[in-house]
């Protein structure tokens, strides 16, 4: 039986909180109240991180030196030890956190920290084909200062599977959601595009959702076989500035990318 897929929504003071998948739309409105916007003005700072399970020593120095002035902090490979719950429920108002797979303490996951409290939330899971283990995503909205809504996608991709069918498949649900939704998208996280295969089919996604990447002049992104692994792409938004941080606190580099947006 396939285990049922949901959030985990850490927030300061309050008892942690399971989010199972809403059952409509963003678009339809099956949402939760709206909140307080995303303070984004003049920019949004975001910051894009597979964090190694927290493996590697100086990891929450770098998330307090460059996390805690984000609006959103994107992670992948997140585990939910102690120390992360408690940066994150300090710093921000909310921390969504898919568990693809529970190692024997704390389970692992994207996971969402955001300077507003999101007005929905529906993860996504999708098994590895060779090693039987989930790969999580999230997807979240937030409303911005000018009254739209921002949609943000949070995706760890499957990365051992022969051709790109599972790859594929796990960006369907979220191009479907992306498809329906007006108003601005980030869509960011460790692609696993390490193939010719699965950059074209992410590329031909993109194009199809209308989304543009961000690119990197100095480029110090995690590359397997040549190719980078972690990505950011929007829509109806600019990019005011773009860097990647280069650190040994994980095995991925942090992407920094600063939007303006309206």
């Amino acid at each position: 039986m396939q285990k049922k897929t949901y959030a985990m929504r850490y927030v300061a003071g309050q008892p942690a909180e399971r989010i199972f998948p809403p059952g409509a739309m963003l678009h339809l409105g099956q949402g939760l109240p709206p909140g307080e916007p995303l303070p984004a003005d003049p920019t949004l700072r975001v910051l894009v991180w597979n964090i190694f399970k927290q493996q590697r020593a100086d990891w929450m120095s770098v998330l307090q030196g460059f996390g805690k002035d984000s609006h959103l902090v994107l992670l992948q490979e997140a585990q939910t030890t102690p120390e992360l719950i408690k940066f994150a429920t300090s710093h921000y108002l909310a921390a969504d956190q898919v568990p693809a797979f529970v190692l024997p303490q704390h389970p692992s996951g994207v996971m969402t920290l955001a300077s507003a409290h999101p007005v929905y939330c529906c993860p996504l899971r999708e098994r590895e084909p060779l090693l039987r283990l989930a790969k999580s995503a999230l997807i979240t909205a937030y409303p911005l200062p000018g009254g739209e809504m921002l949609m943000v996608v949070n995706i760890h991709a499957v990365n051992f599977s022969l051709g790109v069918d599972v790859y594929s498949k796990q960006l369907g649900p979220i191009g479907d959601q992306i498809q329906h939704h007006r108003g601005p998208v980030i869509m960011a996280g460790d692609f696993n595009a390490w193939s010719r295969q699965r950059m074209h089919a992410l590329y031909r996604f993109a194009r199809e959702m209308a989304l543009h990447e961000v690119r990197f002049t100095d480029d110090y992104r995690r590359k397997a076989f040549g190719r980078p692994l972690d990505f950011v792409f929007y829509r109806d938004m600019k990019v005011s500035e773009a860097s990647v941080l280069v650190t040994r606190a994980s095995d991925h580099n942090p992407l920094l990318v600063e939007f303006t947006t309206g």
